[in-house]
């Protein structure tokens, strides 16, 4: 085990240089830094001047020397701004900062529009985003178990048609979709069912039942379809086993076999796409982070590219990449533990 943690550790971290140098470079092709200056500094700016004010603030250098410096590997740029000393790691109204300042030391910059470090911007959006995850995990994950286990248990009955197709309906239905129609028909006043808010703005202070209902019903109804469906699956194949049909034999009650013999067995394939739900939840949840207005995590994403905020998107970027990449090793070692026939090297 610990050998094979060492490899995926190792995978891990240049999956992660990997990921985030292909993020930082798109990020600083020559149209973004172009509309960076012009944003920044004045948009009648000719092209003389927008090539003076990125060479001034260290943009046009080599681009593995800006991701070393983005990294901390590498010391950050100085130089004189309109007589001032300026630099990557100079704050405004200091005249010297620390050499390294990157990743590596906690800092992933200043947003360019709220003018906040980015590591702040961050765990605010992301703490908001995580109580939707949390709420939506524990709406989704029980409902399609128990969904699935249902119609696993009873293979080709009524039951089982019933409820795969309510799956298959809820996975087919994109969130867009099913948000709107939410919205139309608890919040209009046209249908007269105002029993939730069509916005979420205010659950970022305060949440409750009326503002924050719809965004989780909204993701969790999109979302427990593909676990539903392989935990039906999984369950009607365990149930179709021989050591299923010997406990039968030996007078084991119907619920007796499922408890204690069929459902370990079954959840052990739904166990990797439960897991793989939260790198989904974190980054997914955009368009309904966007239709209701809750400014989590997802939602500044959109902000900071729309705004061709570098800093901002890097930092997301980084972020979304370390937690899809520990939620599967999560679900590597899960994966082990619930079926021992599995072994790792």
């Amino acid at each position: 085990m610990l050998t094979f943690l060492m490899k995926r550790f190792g995978v891990m971290l240049l999956t992660i240089l990997c990921l985030t140098f292909i993020v930082f470079w798109l990020t600083n092709l020559a149209p973004n830094l172009e509309r960076l200056a012009k944003t920044q500094a004045n948009n009648r700016m000719t092209d003389e001047q927008v090539v003076s004010w990125l060479d001034a603030r260290g943009y046009n250098r080599n681009i593995f020397i800006k991701y070393g410096e983005w990294m901390g590997l590498v010391p950050g740029w100085t130089n004189e701004i309109n007589g001032v000393q300026a630099g990557r790691c100079i704050r405004a109204g200091e005249t010297e900062g620390p050499k390294f300042c990157g990743v590596l030391q906690g800092d992933f910059g200043f947003s360019t529009v709220s003018q906040e470090p980015v590591s702040d911007v961050i765990s605010r959006r992301l703490s908001l985003t995580g109580w939707l995850m949390m709420c939506t995990f524990l709406l989704m994950v029980p409902m399609a178990l128990i969904v699935g286990i249902a119609a696993g248990m009873r293979e080709g009955s009524r039951l089982d048609r019933g409820l795969s197709t309510f799956s298959i309906t809820t996975t087919a239905t994109p969130e867009y979709v099913s948000g709107v129609i939410f919205i139309a028909i608890f919040t209009s006043s046209a249908v007269g069912l105002k029993w939730f808010k069509g916005t979420a703005t205010s659950a970022a202070d305060e949440i409750t039942f009326a503002n924050f209902t719809l965004p989780v019903v909204t993701i969790a109804l999109y979302g427990m379809g593909y676990i539903a469906r392989m935990t039906r699956a999984s369950m009607a194949e365990v149930m179709q086993s021989q050591y299923i049909r010997t406990a039968r034999l030996k007078g084991v009650s119907f619920k007796g076999v499922v408890l204690k013999h069929a459902l370990r067995n079954a959840l052990i394939a739904p166990f990797t796409v439960i897991m793989l739900q939260f790198p989904f939840l974190l980054t997914g949840v955009v368009i309904v982070e966007s239709l209701f207005n809750y400014k989590g995590f997802g939602w500044t994403l959109v902000q900071a590219a729309g705004n061709n905020d570098v800093e901002l998107l890097l930092g997301c970027s980084i972020i979304a990449v370390i937690v899809v990449l520990l939620t599967q090793l999560i679900s590597d070692i899960g994966y082990v533990f619930l079926n021992p026939r599995v072994r790792v090297t």
